[in-house]
């Protein structure tokens, strides 16, 4: 079996379990992958700003040491990060040999592919700064339309998930009908569930990270 490790940088073991599920979907047993959720040790249970992105590379790599030095590390083939922020994906890739796969890396390149423009909707606003920088470090800067975000504390939103599709389609909304989007990503690892709703009830796609990033961990160990 391939096994494909997905590393949640936030402590939130029902997030990790929801995620995992998710990438096995694509990366599926009978297809010859494993998919091993993989919590970090310490952090808040949901990242929602700017110093929780930065406080969780360390321990994203922490979380990865351990598992590449357990008795299944040789068998790993490939480190997923599940946050969009995608902390400490480039750190991985200077200290280990298989591949890295951020969300937020993965989305874009599969919402961005043969030109589209493409928007992100998510539920946090203290990330709103970090997100539009990625895009922009990843070089999608000429074909990102912009990030609309769900009004309200994202930790309550969290906690009424029906709420939070609902938000997240308005949000899509304003991507495609006020910003031109040609697709949309639902920016966050935690929103999965919400992703995997809203998929078919826009003329556009949407697109979850984690199945995109399931995408490109398969790709990269095939």
């Amino acid at each position: 079996m391939t096994l494909v490790a997905l590393v949640n940088p936030n402590t939130a073991g029902a997030t990790t379990a929801m995620m995992a599920a998710i990438a096995r979907r694509t990366l599926r047993p009978e297809d010859g992958y494993e998919v091993r959720g993989v919590t970090v040790a310490a952090g808040p249970p949901m990242l929602v700003d700017e110093e929780d992105l930065r406080a969780s590379v360390p321990r994203v790599l922490d979380a990865a040491d351990r598992l590449l030095a357990g008795p299944d590390g040789a068998r790993v083939a490939a480190l997923v990060v599940g946050a969009f922020g995608d902390p400490g994906a480039e750190e991985l890739r200077a200290r280990v040999r298989v591949p890295v796969v951020g969300l937020a890396e993965a989305a874009m390149r599969e919402a961005g592919a043969d030109g589209r423009r493409f928007g992100i909707a998510t539920t946090t606003p203290g990330l709103a700064a970090a997100i539009d920088a990625r895009a922009a470090r990843l070089g999608w800067s000429a074909q990102y339309t912009g990030l609309r975000l769900t009004p309200g504390d994202p930790r309550r939103l969290a906690a009424a998930p029906d709420e939070m599709t609902e938000r997240l389609a308005e949000a899509v909304r304003a991507c495609v009908r006020e910003d031109g989007a040609d697709a949309v990503i639902i920016g966050g690892g935690p929103l999965g569930e919400a992703a995997e709703a809203l998929r078919d009830r826009f003329p556009v796609p949407v697109l979850g990270p984690v199945p995109a990033a399931a995408r490109e961990a398969a790709r990269l160990t095939s």
